[in-house]
């Protein structure tokens, strides 16, 4: 026997958990696979039901288009068509049509898909077929509305001509009547054609109905109105109501061949349908997966339990609706403790802790994924016995403690190392000394037998075991000994106290009875439990402690990871500036040299001729203050750039950021012309536009900008030196070249990513040189596409663009265009 009691499921409350899944199928044919579905032990089993929930759960998650319109199950009707003879009704054929095409839309939906994205989808459905004919002869059969066609057989469609024609002959003589007998007054005016039994008749009032020869069908329920069919179109109703007849049977006659031409695919298609229900049941566990954040845990080969963040589903619900939060617990079972007793105060969480362990081992073994975080680990046991609750019974004349022996017994006979036990207040309902002892020698025998369990209880002496025996690990639920609540957390490895006199007094218990008590049971008991306390205050303190290390160990790591990154990329940029500044050297190197051999060609020509001379060395400590303006430029551009770099990484490793002095500038006197000659250059005034004097006529000067000449007054220009005109040439054609520069990248860059698939690290690397190339080309929002799956990769990278002192937000995309699934992010 697998599972014990026969009542496990509606103990533990996996009787609600079916109701909820059988509430998010579709059709009957999930329903039928959640009611079927049932603890296994089968590893390959279980694990291929796990996986295909997972994988719709993507389908869900990534909004993709799955067939779900008509789930309808026609097995019952395809069964009953199986004897020779019987016929598929109209409306059955037109639910075949539309659960068949639904059928083969989800034959499509996964194939179209690549196989190594939903495996074990694709595998529920591979051997499903299509029948493209049976969907042609419905076709010829039906309309859209799930009506027989006129054409679906020459019969058929000759009758319905003949029944046509009829009909329009009887329209015409009943109007013909009618009118005749409005004017003789024997109708009244308003009066119109009616129907009774499908025959035509002319609704007369009681004291007329004799002035119209025919037949009475009817007469209104006060009597008042009689509802007459006139002699002369007796006949012809007579004639269509053979012709109806002999519709219905010609309809019969093309249902019933279009039976007989499916009845041999009957099995085949019937098999569409089961894998139609798998599917369903598999669409339901999703949608409570992703309902109660449930995950598929890392299923071990051996027998163990690692799970982190259990939660118990049902318990989660409730407190939702009160609008509390659930207390995960972490529970460890393996082969050194393989038996956890779990001892605290009363409401203190003992029994849930139980039952969460029974419900999540149960439903995982049922292939439904659980409410665990993802790297959790879980074995599958063969048997889960379990003992909670009051089992007493008149009719087998059963006490409460009877029961529970009764469940002792079993266990012991059929525990193995394989199976799990579940006993809740373990040895009570009799006397405390005699139990406690009869509850020790089970417990070691259970131990004996290699088994696993959870156990929860008061007792001392079993706590004092648990300590001792190996295989067996002892465990609290904590209760906050100030505030006097109970903390619902476990903790493994020590014993827990039942906080009895506390309780008490905190109710109002009087002093005098406690103080009694505490004689009677002795000091030292009460020294005891409150050592024991004590010694679980000061672990629980030392493993904050621990924790909060281990946080500021992994933080400084993650520090030194990016400031060893922000390193390496400072040293890349910094080559590439200096190489940058290296080649506009050499270029400034080569043209000096040129001006240096122009200057002593033109002083060796004009032979040393003093004027000449100075000229020349004019020009040269002029071309010198240009290249001592662009070197002190091109220095402060270093200067800045690299300081921007240094900041942006000092602010990516919370540090503040460290400022360097800023260089002197160096000042060099211009010499500036102190009139306006001809040959001279001059600059208007409030403007940057410069030109060349070419000619003076008083208060009018004619002055060349660029290849445009124009008549300016002497007011409004101011002269200039050669030395501006040409630092502002090269400065036009530096901020030119860089300007070309960025306009290249801004034609290249997309303001979208995708790090879907790539690990964080990556992911988060690949984003640092996103953000970087967007401040370079002046892009404004980005749109990162990250998918959702569990969040982890969008909390992170939402956490690190909130560390960036370039982003101004960063939000998820509407739901329409993406949801959670993509992030905006606005930069400053």
């Amino acid at each position: 026997m697998d599972i014990y009691p026969s009542n496990f499921e509606s103990k533990i409350g996996f009787d609600k958990v079916r109701e909820m899944l059988q509430g998010r199928c579709l059709s009957t044919l999930g329903k039928e696979q959640v009611e079927e579905c049932s603890f296994s032990s089968n590893r390959e089993s279980v694990e291929r039901q796990l996986d295909e929930a997972i994988e719709f759960v993507k389908i869900i998650g990534e909004g993709m288009n799955f067939p779900n319109g008509y789930f309808i199950d026609m097995r019952p009707a395809l069964q009953r068509s199986k004897v020779a003879g019987t016929f598929l009704d109209v409306f059955e054929i037109f639910d075949l049509r539309r659960s068949l095409e639904t059928v083969r839309a989800i034959v499509a939906f996964f194939r179209n898909t690549e196989e190594e994205t939903f495996p074990r989808l694709r595998a529920v459905v591979q051997n499903v077929q299509v029948f493209p004919f049976i969907y042609e002869r419905i076709d010829q059969i039906l309309n859209k509305h799930g009506q027989i066609k006129d054409n679906a057989s020459p019969e058929l469609s000759q009758i319905r001509r003949d029944i046509f024609s009829l009909q329009s002959s009887i329209s015409k003589i009943m109007s013909t009547i009618l009118r005749k007998m409005q004017a003789e007054g024997v109708v009244e005016k308003d009066i119109s054609v009616s129907m009774r039994d499908g025959r035509a008749v002319i609704p007369v009032g009681a004291a007329n109905k004799r002035k119209i020869k025919g037949i009475i069908h009817d007469e209104s329920a006060t009597g008042k109105t009689a509802f007459v069919e006139p002699e002369e179109i007796v006949e012809t109703n007579n004639r269509i109501r053979e012709l109806e007849s002999a519709e219905r049977r010609e309809i019969v006659k093309i249902l019933t061949r279009f039976t007989d031409d499916i009845r041999p695919y009957a099995d085949d298609i019937a098999y569409s349908y089961q894998v139609m229900a798998i599917l369903d049941f598999i669409r339901a566990k999703a949608i409570w997966s992703i309902e109660s954040k449930s995950v598929k845990p890392v299923l071990s080969k051996v027998l163990e339990l690692d799970w982190i963040a259990a939660r118990h589903p049902l318990l989660e619900i409730n407190l939702i609706r009160e609008q509390r939060k659930i207390v995960p617990l972490d529970i460890r079972l393996d082969h050194h403790d393989r038996i956890l007793l779990i001892s605290g105060p009363n409401a203190g969480g003992k029994s849930v802790c139980l039952k969460t362990v029974g419900l999540l081992q149960y439903m995982l073994q049922c292939g439904i994924p659980i409410p665990v975080q993802v790297d959790s680990r879980a074995g599958l046991f063969r048997a889960i016995y379990m003992d909670i609750g009051d089992d007493q019974s008149l009719d087998n004349d059963l006490s409460t403690y009877s029961s529970h022996l009764y469940n002792m017994k079993f266990f012991v006979r059929n525990c193995s190392p394989e199976s799990l036990v579940l006993i809740d207040e373990f040895g009570t309902g009799t006397e405390p000394m005699l139990g406690g002892a009869i509850a020790e020698s089970i417990l070691n025998k259970i131990n004996e037998l290699g088994s696993y369990g959870v156990i929860t209880t008061h007792y001392t002496n079993l706590k004092h075991f648990a300590s001792s025996a190996p295989g067996i690990a002892n465990g609290a639920m904590m209760y906050d000994s100030h505030r006097m609540e109970p903390l619902f957390q476990l903790q493994i490895g020590k014993p827990g106290s039942s906080f009895a006199f506390e309780i008490a007094r905190k109710i109002g218990l009087p002093e005098e009875i406690l103080q009694d008590a505490t004689n009677k049971i002795g000091v030292d008991h009460i020294d005891f439990d409150k050592h024991l306390r004590d010694i679980v205050r000061d672990k629980r303190y030392w493993e904050s402690k621990r924790q909060k290390i281990r946080q500021e160990e992994k933080r400084l790591e993650e520090l030194s990871a990016t400031y060893e990154t922000g390193v390496a990329e400072t040293k890349k940029l910094r080559k590439e500036i200096l190489d940058k500044a290296k080649r506009e050297a050499e270029e400034l190197l080569a043209g000096s040299n040129r001006i240096i051999e122009k200057t002593i060609r033109e002083i060796k020509e004009a032979d040393a001729a003093k004027e000449r001379t100075l000229e020349a060395r004019q020009k040269l400590e002029e071309f010198k203050e240009v290249i001592s303006r662009k070197g002190e430029e091109d220095d402060d551009q270093i200067l800045r750039k690299m300081e921007k770099i240094k900041q942006k990484q000092m602010a990516r490793i919370e540090r503040p950021p460290k400022v360097e002095e800023k260089k002197k500038e160096v000042v060099v006197q211009k010499k500036v012309p102190q009139q306006i000659e001809v040959g001279g250059y001059v600059q208007l005034s409030d403007q940057d536009t410069q030109g060349e004097v070419l000619e003076i006529k008083g208060d009018n000067v004619t002055v060349a900008f660029g290849h445009l000449r124009s008549v300016v007054n002497r007011k409004k220009l101011s002269p200039v030196s050669r030395s501006d005109i040409r630092r502002t040439k090269y400065e036009n054609k530096t901020i030119g070249r860089i300007n070309q520069e960025i306009g290249d990248r801004k034609l290249v860059f997309k303001s979208n990513i995708d790090v879907r698939g790539l690990r964080a690290e990556e992911a988060l690397q690949k984003i640092r040189d996103f953000v970087d190339e967007a401040i370079m080309v002046d892009a404004r929002e980005l749109r990162i596409l990250h998918g959702k799956g569990n969040g982890i990769l969008r909390e992170l990278i939402q956490n690190y663009l909130k560390t960036e002192p370039v982003v101004k937000s960063c939000r998820d995309e509407h739901v329409q265009f993406g949801g959670s699934g993509i992030t905006i992010v606005e930069l400053d």
